[in-house]
């Protein structure tokens, strides 16, 4: 999560830098685990390790597919294969195996659902942004220039938000764990004897967290397979009406 948040600063700027701020850095040490309790904020953590991981594959296809000048549908094609791809296999499956065992098949199997879920909406809502200031912006086609970057930073964000509802949906069902906190033992406290019950400190060390989070649908049940078999109709909607808008607003067959 904290590389997601430098990501997301990088994408986004102040708005990034702010969003951390909010929705995870404690006001006061010790307070990290009842300031991100609330639900909202759990889906935030959620929807910026999203827009983090899925980012650096869309914006790797947006330069290729700019650099080759490829057609609209290629290059669509190809942000949403680079950013998928990457924010499933990385972001969600390497980045979190020791949350499903150890084990990286199973984190891949785990974190499918809720990753094709997120990245439809986050297209969804990026997309038809991107072609269509790319339509009116001069000089946004190309990478060497800063109005390209302006333009897919505004783009990403558009996309967090439209991404946000159903990262609701996702950590509400437990499909999607949020934020959450992993304190480790200090050195100091780990040598030296056991203090008091009364005394100990409430935080969990860093394997109890470990084995108390498990994977995102270890807290409660899973949805029914028909409820997420909807839930993956509705996201491709999303992408399919996003797609449609920018077709339509900017001009572009």
């Amino acid at each position: 999560m904290k590389w997601a948040f430098v990501l997301v600063t990088a994408y986004t700027g102040p708005f990034g830098a702010f969003f951390y701020v909010l929705g995870c850095r404690e006001p006061l040490p010790g307070l990290h685990e009842r300031y991100v309790a609330a639900r909202w904020r759990q889906v935030l953590g959620s929807t910026m390790h999203c827009v983090a991981g899925d980012g650096v594959g869309i914006l790797a296809g947006a330069v290729i597919g700019s650099v080759l000048h490829l057609s609209e549908p290629v290059h669509i094609a190809l942000e949403y294969v680079l950013g998928f791809g990457f924010g499933w296999s990385i972001f969600q499956a390497l980045f979190m195996r020791d949350m499903a065992g150890g084990s990286y098949s199973r984190a891949l199997r785990q974190t499918f659902v809720s990753e094709f879920l997120s990245m439809n909406t986050l297209m969804g809502g990026m997309v038809p942004v991107m072609l269509i200031l790319m339509t009116h912006v001069p000089g946004s086609e190309s990478p060497r220039g800063a109005n390209f970057w302006f333009v897919m930073s505004i783009a990403l964000f558009s996309g967090a938000l439209l991404a946000y509802p159903m990262n609701w949906w996702l950590v509400a069902h437990h499909l999607k764990h949020g934020m959450t906190t992993v304190r480790k033992k200090r050195a100091a406290e780990t040598m030296a004897m056991p203090m008091p019950a009364a005394a100990a400190e409430p935080a969990m060390d860093h394997q109890s967290m470990k084995h108390e989070m498990a994977m995102p649908n270890a807290a409660g049940a899973r949805p029914s397979a028909g409820t997420i078999a909807v839930m993956a109709v509705l996201s491709i909607a999303i992408f399919g009406a996003g797609i449609a808008i920018a077709v339509i607003a900017s001009g572009h067959r």
